[in-house]
């Protein structure tokens, strides 16, 4: 599969943003892309650096405006488009989630985003209802996409369970970045575990893994941080973790990827996973904790 990323710097104005990731889409279109993930909440600044009201302006119902524009150019241009929205469900009832729009242009589904942060600078649960969709693949004309969005990458219960139901490969659009009075070195452990951690996902499922972070710095609206500055690092590993690409943490990148998703059994044949789980017990699994 030709898979492509879209690692983007977004603006405060809206209608630029979407523009150019039509451009970039249509562009990596064009080179013979077939699959093309974007970043987590791609149309706008990240919001979540403060608490208003305001902000709910930003969110869509779905369908709406964005899965009907990038529907449109999904059916064109015969790609399947991961998307990232701010959904709007019912007044005061909002949710970030991953639209799939498959290469006809229609919704092949949808994932709401299950695990919801709240650090500062990320105040996640101030807009978004924890998802009620759960892990389920979404079907494709490309094959099943097992999608998360960003904070649920650090959870290997949820890679888990997209790899049990069929998943092909994991997606995680992202909006993740520095905190600027951490030390250098502080920052760069937590960007390589952020990496380290999916592709240990991806060798524990025998799965490819694409994860596509936005990039540049964005300032924070209160003026009570230095804002954020969001690391790139967009990145392609194969079913061993292995990386097959991984782009700048400073620029915008638009780039094909080539995965060979027929390796997956191939390295499960070798290491086989799945078959040694003892299922018999792991109910302690389900717990918050066991004392």
């Amino acid at each position: 599969m030709k898979i492509a990323i879209l690692q983007q710097h977004n603006v405060a104005d809206t209608n630029s943003n979407i523009d150019r990731l039509c451009q970039g889409i249509r562009s990596l279109a064009q080179q013979g892309a077939q699959l093309i993930v974007l970043q987590e909440l791609h149309n706008s600044l990240y919001f979540c650096q403060v608490e208003s009201v305001d902000n709910f302006d930003l969110a869509e119902p779905i369908p709406g405006p964005s899965t009907e524009r990038f529907g449109q150019l999904a059916r064109e241009l015969g790609v399947v488009i991961v998307t990232s929205l701010f959904e709007r469900r019912a007044p005061g009832l909002y949710h970030n989630t991953a639209v799939v729009l498959d290469s006809d242009g229609t919704i092949a589904g949808k994932y709401r985003k299950m695990h919801i942060p709240d650090d500062p600078a990320y105040y996640e649960k101030f807009y978004f209802t924890p998802g009620d969709l759960g892990f389920r693949p979404i079907q494709t004309s490309l094959g099943r996409l097992g999608v998360l969005v960003c904070w649920d990458q650090w959870y290997p219960e949820a890679a888990r369970l997209m790899a049990l139901q069929g998943a092909d490969l994991l997606i995680y659009p992202t909006a993740i970045g520095y905190e600027s009075s951490d030390t250098p070195d502080e920052q760069q452990r937590q960007r390589m575990a952020w990496q380290t951690v999916m592709r240990g996902h991806a060798v524990a499922n025998g799965l490819p893994v694409v994860a596509v972070n936005r990039v540049g710095h964005e300032p924070d609206p209160s003026r009570q941080t230095n804002g954020i500055q969001f690391w790139g690092t967009s990145f392609v590993c194969g079913p061993q973790g292995e990386l097959l690409y991984e782009a700048s943490t400073t620029e915008e990148a638009a780039t094909i990827i080539d995965v060979d998703l027929k390796r997956s059994e191939q390295v499960r044949r070798w290491w086989p996973f799945l078959r040694d789980r003892r299922i018999d017990h792991y109910a302690g699994i389900t717990r918050r904790y066991i004392d």
